[in-house]
């Protein structure tokens, strides 16, 4: 499990909170102060009143990511965080009924241009120039009317903070911390996105996403091999699918399938919303039962049949890029809230958590054969099963092979020697200390909330995890290293510099494997 939020804490408030309270959960007991409410249209709200000062931090999270796309439509929900901020039919206009004719116009001169490009090298390029000057000519006629960036400028003046969105393979999230007495605002905005989104400025944004995977993914050895990486490994599911979505399918999304997209998963009944700060409960209730309680409800598409078949035999691939080497390596594994997942936190955090860990330790410190590495437990997402994952940069003249055999050989001590009982409970610490850093704050409370309960449907995930997490043991950690970490389960994808094209080889003995 990934934890869905990283928060700072001071040093010395972890020390009485570790020593004093074993499990900060229990103290703060949140099961029994979280409310949750269910409304007739299904949506999910989470509230805990926390009367430290006088903010509110609120997410909404829609249960949908790139994982839920269409097959050419990938980047789609991405593309839809985008356009959520392009206004409603009351927010960001100036007089949204003299946009509606040329909204139309502009949509229905972008799709004729799409469908001429689709036709290759038959298409008439006379036509598309053409198009494409009476759609410049729209658009800017379209911005005398449209009002850039209002939300923001709605949340900012009434001292909103951390005002964000994002998309993940698993989910789409919106949020905002704001002083308490501002929430109707919040739910006034909200809901009115939910309901009325108006997709101005389509075909610029949408140049704005392929420049974004241009300079994320085209342009970064890292990003080109994380890609190539999770599409190698997942070759059946939709965890190989780029969040960014693939370039051919971005050039061509359209806003008849945004709408479509939009109406089946940005559905109340397919939403949890959190609220934790300095508020009343039946105040917030009634506010969110006025705006969001007559969104109607929609019948939500079926679950996804898509598994990623059994892997029979190791994956390789190989990148030739000018970049310095990079090297990848994914296992198989369950998903939360399977139990060998708390087993991989804990292996998650003795291979590579800090300079202690027995993989930073040796490979960084010792042998100075890498200039970093990390390891995380449920790569790409953890609504499905996914990837427990090592990701290392040798060190100069040192290679790929080198740095593989090394982390082989810690994984295979894994697998043959129980952890001790000291480095296990240092272990079990260190993923206390991360869950207190994670509650420190409304925002990283409001943030797990959400994710748990949008996850696995029970945000008590959340209370239960340490008392879990306590009772693995140091033979649930050498099973499930054995069951998992093994090389038939497992993809490597490696980056190796183009200008060399002799095979790859290190320090290390025998024939390179890239």
């Amino acid at each position: 499990m990934r934890l869905p939020f990283r928060h700072s804490v001071p040093g010395c408030f972890l020390v009485v909170l570790i020593v004093f309270f074993p499990s900060l959960l229990q103290a703060m007991d949140l099961e029994k102060r979280v409310e949750k409410f269910v409304l007739k249209n299904g949506l999910t709200v989470l509230i805990l009143e926390r009367h430290m000062s006088p903010t509110v931090a609120l997410y909404i999270r829609h249960r949908v990511g790139s994982v839920d796309e269409k097959l050419g439509e990938t980047g789609l929900a991405h593309f839809l965080e985008h356009m959520m901020f392009k206004g409603t039919t009351t927010i960001g206009t100036k007089d949204y009924q003299k946009e509606v004719p040329i909204l139309s116009r502009i949509k229905t001169l972008g799709q004729s241009i799409d469908h001429e490009r689709l036709k290759g090298d038959k298409a008439d390029q006379e036509k598309i120039a053409g198009w494409q000057e009476q759609l410049e000519k729209l658009q800017a006629q379209h911005r005398k009317l449209f009002i850039p960036n209002e939300i923001d400028r709605l949340y900012t003046e009434n001292g909103a903070d951390h005002f964000n969105a994002t998309t993940s393979q698993d989910l789409t999230s919106y949020f905002v911390s704001l002083p308490s007495n501002k929430i109707e605002l919040w739910a006034r905005i909200e809901a009115d996105r939910m309901v009325n989104p108006v997709f101005r400025d389509f075909y610029v944004e949408r140049q704005v996403i392929m420049e974004e995977r241009r300079q994320r993914v085209e342009s970064d050895p890292d990003g080109k091999l994380y890609e190539q990486f999770l599409s190698t490994a997942f070759s059946a599911h939709p965890y190989g699918r780029p969040t960014l979505g693939w370039p051919s399918d971005m050039a061509n999304l359209s806003q008849a399938a945004m709408a479509e997209f939009i109406r089946k998963y940005h559905a109340p009944n397919n939403t949890v919303i959190t609220v934790v700060g300095d508020v009343s409960t039946p105040e917030v209730m009634k506010m969110i039962r006025r705006y969001f309680g007559p969104i109607p409800a929609q019948p939500l598409p079926s679950p996804l049949v898509t598994e990623e078949p059994p892997q029979m035999g190791e994956k390789r691939t190989r990148l030739a890029m000018d970049a310095h080497p990079k090297l990848m390596i994914g296992y198989h594994k369950p998903n939360m809230p399977h139990q060998d997942d708390y087993a991989f936190d804990l292996i998650e955090s003795i291979l590579a958590k800090g300079r202690t860990s027995r993989l930073y330790r040796r490979l960084v410190l010792e042998e100075g054969v890498a200039e970093n590495i990390s390891v995380v437990n449920g790569i790409p997402g953890s609504r499905y099963p996914n990837l427990f994952s090592v990701f290392a940069t040798p060190r100069a003249p040192h290679g790929n092979d080198e740095l593989e055999r090394l982390i082989d050989e810690e994984i295979e001590r894994l697998k043959n020697e129980p952890v001790g009982a000291q480095e296990l409970e240092k272990t079990k610490n260190q993923l206390r200390a991360d869950y207190i850093r994670g509650l420190d704050s409304n925002e990283g409370l409001a943030n797990q909330l959400s994710y748990f309960e949008s996850i696995t449907g029970d945000y008590r995930y959340l209370t239960t995890y340490l008392e879990k997490l306590d009772k693995v043991t140091a033979a649930d950690i050498r099973l499930a290293a054995q069951k998992y970490l093994n090389a038939e389960n497992r993809c490597v994808s490696a980056l190796v510099q183009k200008k060399d094209r002799r095979p790859v080889t290190d320090q290390s003995s025998g024939p390179s494997r890239y």
